[in-house]
């Protein structure tokens, strides 16, 4: 059931407002870098939060991620559809066109989206359609009808991002394996960073990655996975480090499907909200050279959102 609200634009009793004046990150990104990850919420005024949703969150528009994105040193964005719109996309929509092109946007549509529509997100910079399986964010949808929706993408050139836990990959491994497009894993499938790397449920998520060479993985967001927590928290310049080796092995063992964003503005996210510039400053941690950094934030983005630029 729904989590109920009390107003309309009024947001979720301890939502934490996203870091109103992130730092200058100390790492200088490669030109052309890409944030893989990141999200609108309306503003509530103009583009309504979804009756279904579980959570109100605090307004965060385009204006300010693109400002955002200037700050940190990024050159372009890839908005993620947030399941606090449902399957209204007219918020990322919107931001995709509002960007001069240097936004692409991942969908979340229903078996119903008429083909007229897939080609309005299509033309808008629409590549991908997410699929949540994370119980407490979303009602189950049918495998059958996301199975559909993966069929019809895929014409489109279209990618399936999925978002689920890490215990719950066993369960989802049948589905994830048949999918027909590029599938690309949420957040490394949300390890449990306080159990050994080469423990059973981080090993199977590296075999799914190695027997499949159409998943990629997104090595974002340390601030959810980390118990250690911030530089703030933990008095350690080497912010979430407890993640570090996490997505350091990932990034050094599939370099060619890896992408990182900031998740900005961090929905549902408890305990602390990060600085932006010091989750730049992680990067360098999990991706030591120059080649595995420009791999991770300019040739892998480019080649998946943008690849009629040609970049390799």
């Amino acid at each position: 059931m729904s989590k109920p609200v009390t107003g309309p634009f009024e947001k979720t009793a301890g939502w934490l407002d996203w870091y109103a004046g992130p730092s200058k990150p100390r790492f200088a990104l490669p030109p052309g870098a890409v944030d893989a990850h990141c999200h609108v919420f309306g503003p509530g005024a103009q583009f309504p939060y979804a009756p279904e949703r579980k959570y109100t969150p605090c307004d965060a528009s385009k204006a300010q991620l693109f400002a955002l994105r200037d700050h940190l040193g990024f050159a372009r964005n890839v908005v993620v559809q947030a399941t606090c719109h449902g399957a209204d996309n007219s918020a990322m929509e919107d931001a995709c066109r509002s960007s001069g092109g240097r936004a692409r946007g991942v969908a979340t549509v229903r078996r119903s989206v008429s083909d007229g529509e897939l080609t309005r997100l299509h033309d808008a910079g629409v590549r991908g359609v997410r699929f949540n399986f994370v119980k407490r964010l979303v009602d189950f949808t049918p495998k059958d009808e996301l199975m559909e929706i993966a069929g019809r993408i895929h014409k489109l050139g279209w990618h399936v991002v999925i978002y689920f836990e890490a215990v719950d990959l066993p369960e989802l491994w049948d589905f994830f394996t048949a999918l027909p497009t590029t599938v690309v894993v949420d957040h490394m499938g949300r390890p449990d960073v306080t159990k050994p790397i080469d423990g059973p449920e981080f090993s199977l998520f590296l075999k799914f990655m190695r027997d499949h060479a159409n998943v990629w993985s997104k090595v974002s967001c340390p601030e959810r996975l980390s118990v250690a927590g911030p530089p703030a928290l933990n008095g350690e310049q080497n912010a979430y480090r407890d993640v570090v080796p996490f997505a350091r092995k990932v990034v050094e063992e599939f370099p060619d499907r890896v992408l990182w964003g900031t998740d900005w503005p961090h929905p549902n996210l408890k305990g602390h909200m990060p600085d932006d510039g010091l989750l730049v400053d992680f990067i360098p941690h999990i991706a030591p050279t120059r080649e595995l950094q420009h791999k991770l934030l300019v040739d892998n983005p480019m080649r998946l959102y943008w690849p009629e630029e040609g970049r390799a």
